[in-house]
């Protein structure tokens, strides 16, 4: 929620101060092309930015030259972002290392021993005292000069925390995020008196070599939220049709959720296809890449996950498409149904039961509201991988269990809209099992289930 206690959801995107939509920024050179994008996002109901102190792709966007010196043009960017965000009620998830680029580039980073900086290995970054005192001064700088903002919504400590970064050990995992978690949050709060959220991100497929990471990921005491990053190989970084992504992504939110404890919020902070852009230096299909964004999308609210997660562009230029902002819109006019701050939703996935194999299952729910997605499995053509818009609708059913006695409010939604298709009340006497007839569905249908009394 806000401060001012209203409902908020993350809706958004991985962005960066050198790409198209903010290069503007960088020595002022068009705030008002910067000003008028982010009207814009505003308007198709995003509400939150990832981005990275700086973008080590280039020399010219270190946040440091050297270390220890903040860069006159990149403090006036930041100023200048902050103070655009506020007037659109645009948040930011602020991560301070783009370290991707600051590892294939390590020999120009300001951080570098030989450029002057405190590490002489990029494979010590996070246990080299050095350079932990260098990135604290860094947070220091941002918490004191940006900290007091509620453009700021939280903190990613680290961006995709590796054992790479740690000589190939994880076992110090724990103290560095303890070390940069309590350093930010006791300096908020001595100037503020309350804190951000924290997280640190994780590139997801590392928990296969390191399961152990989870217990620092999920569910470290200073942390607040958890995030990783949704790279499947089979599914996620080369999709060949856009139904095995949502079904992955759904799965993949569900182990998540299970790892964590108590009512900590998860979100997928980044995800796309980073093989067929990386590794092909291809784009996918606009056509395709609109229904795999939106299937991702709504896999993962349903599945319980904060918002729609947030896409990598991968595309050339580094921009979303205006069908991936239309599937944003969609899903900021969703949102609206639920009442968050009382959903202590569990993921169902496994647990509702559909009456037709046609179709995969996407849900989360407590005992009075309930998210529901239902996608077609059956209706994907192997030349294009898209859901076939001419395929014959099925009647649907599904049970939802552990619902209350009551009367619910059904919305069912069309996700390529921003609008209900239908809104319905029905009596549920006696509690447990629901069970809702949502009529025919072509591709897909997303479900809202409120108690209304």
């Amino acid at each position: 929620m806000t401060e001012s206690g209203e409902n908020w959801t993350p809706i958004g995107q991985n962005d960066a101060i050198t790409w198209p939509d903010f290069e503007g920024l960088f020595r002022r050179k068009n705030l008002a092309q910067v000003e008028g994008h982010l009207a814009w996002l505003a308007g198709k109901g995003v509400t939150c930015l990832r981005l990275m102190l700086e973008y080590a792709q280039h020399d010219h966007s270190y946040f440091e030259r050297p270390a220890g010196n903040f860069s006159p043009n990149m403090v006036q960017l930041w100023d200048d972002l902050f103070k655009l965000c506020a007037k659109y009620n645009m948040r930011i998830l602020l991560t301070p290392f783009d370290t991707f680029w600051m590892w294939i580039r390590w020999k120009h980073h300001p951080y570098n021993a030989k450029n002057g900086g405190p590490c002489k290995k990029r494979s010590g970054w996070l246990f080299c005292p050095n350079t932990m005192e260098a990135v604290k001064n860094r947070l220091t700088f941002v918490v004191e000069r940006w900290g007091g903002s509620g453009v700021l919504f939280g903190w990613d400590l680290w961006n995709e925390i590796h054992p790479a970064y740690a000589g190939g050990r994880t076992d110090n995992f724990f103290e560095v995020i303890q070390e940069l978690s309590q350093h930010v949050r006791t300096l908020e709060m001595s100037l503020y008196g309350k804190s951000h959220p924290q997280t640190v991100s994780l590139f997801g497929p590392v928990l296969d070599e390191h399961p152990t990471v989870a217990d620092v990921i999920f569910r470290h005491p200073m942390l607040d939220f958890a995030s990783t990053h949704f790279y499947d190989a089979a599914s996620i970084n080369k999709p060949k049709e856009t139904v095995l992504s949502a079904i992955c992504t759904g799965k993949l939110v569900r182990e998540a959720i299970n790892h964590l404890q108590g009512n900590r919020p998860f979100f997928d902070s980044e995800h796309g296809p980073i093989q067929v852009y990386k590794t092909k230096q291809k784009m996918l299909p606009e056509a395709f890449d609109d229904e795999y964004f939106r299937h991702i999308q709504w896999a993962h609210l349903a599945a319980g996950g904060a918002g729609g997660g947030m896409r990598w562009p991968y595309r050339q230029p580094h921009t979303l498409t205006h069908g991936m902002r239309e599937a944003q819109k969609s899903m900021a006019g969703f949102i609206e149904l639920i009442d968050w701050k009382n959903f202590r939703r569990k993921n169902l996935n496994e647990e509702v039961k559909l009456n037709s194999d046609s179709f995969a299952a996407f849900a989360c729910a407590d005992d009075k509201q309930a998210i529901l997605w239902l996608l077609r499995k059956d209706a994907t053509p192997k030349n294009k991988g898209l859901i076939n818009p001419d395929a014959t609708p099925i009647a649907v059913s599904v049970t939802v269990p552990g619902m209350m006695a009551g009367d619910f409010k059904v919305t069912l939604w069309n996700t390529l809209q921003d609008y209900p298709v239908k809104s319905s009340t029905i009596s549920h006497l006696e509690g447990g099992d629901l069970i809702l007839d949502l009529g025919e569905v072509k591709a897909d249908i997303a479900v809202a289930l409120t108690l209304e009394n």
